[in-house]
């Protein structure tokens, strides 16, 4: 890889992973991860710079990921939801959940400290409004954004020469959410969602701020209200 700025990303075969990379693209080498081992080869295609990386990420070691010597962005994009009432939900959905929205978040980061610390580099955990509040049927995924959030909160204080921003997005229009939305059987409604494009470039804004400037927390809603 060239002598760029280097970003890893996580989820990067869909949605806001593929919308954050092609966003960072043009001034960043991007790495590019995720399971699916063809999305990402055609991710990387698009992109010049670009690295796929194929993993699972509740497996990750330091051994299973690319060498880095230095790690100017870290995005966590990659996420999953399953929704159900919590008398309901068996222990297998919370590990689940916490496995990838947290766990893995927290094992990826350790193993790219010494990268990120020699880049004094920026890491971003795309959290959700579920990170703010729970709601009936969102138990499990609640929770892992609340424990996510005060992951970041943490790091943020025990590495003050990285920044670290969290990220409140509403609904976006992303196979995540029509998974979503027929869990809660409800019509998808495209035009009242965020698209992934626009969640980017908030990111990148925050992302590209001055050296000045630590956006800690961004909240990104749907101008056409709430949705039921």
């Amino acid at each position: 890889m060239s002598e760029r700025p280097k970003a890893l990303i996580t989820g990067a075969t869909r949605g806001v992973g593929a919308a954050v990379a092609r966003a960072l693209a043009p001034t960043h080498d991007v790495l590019l991860l995720g399971r699916d081992r063809r999305a990402l080869s055609d991710l990387a295609a698009e992109l010049p710079g670009a690295l796929p990386w194929p993993v699972d990420l509740t497996t990750v070691t330091e051994e299973s990921l690319p060498h880095v010597d230095r790690l100017d962005v870290l995005v966590h994009s990659a996420g999953v939801t399953t929704l159900g009432r919590i008398g309901e939900l068996p222990a297998s959905v919370w590990r689940e959940t916490m496995e990838l929205n947290l766990f893995a978040v927290a094992e990826l980061t350790r193993l790219l400290l010494p990268a990120l610390r020699r880049a004094g580099g920026h890491v971003v955990c795309v959290n959700s409004g579920s990170g703010r509040r729970a709601n009936p049927g969102w138990a499990s995924y609640a929770a892992s954004k609340f424990a996510l959030r005060a992951f970041a909160d943490a790091l943020r204080q025990e590495e003050p020469e990285l920044r670290v921003t969290t990220v409140y997005p509403g609904r976006i229009d992303t196979d995540m959410q029509r998974s979503v939305r027929e869990q809660e059987g409800g019509d998808y409604e495209p035009e009242r969602y965020l698209t992934a494009d626009t969640v980017a470039r908030a990111m990148l804004a925050a992302i590209t701020a001055g050296p000045d400037a630590h956006l800690t927390e961004l909240t990104i809603r749907p101008s056409a209200g709430p949705v039921t």
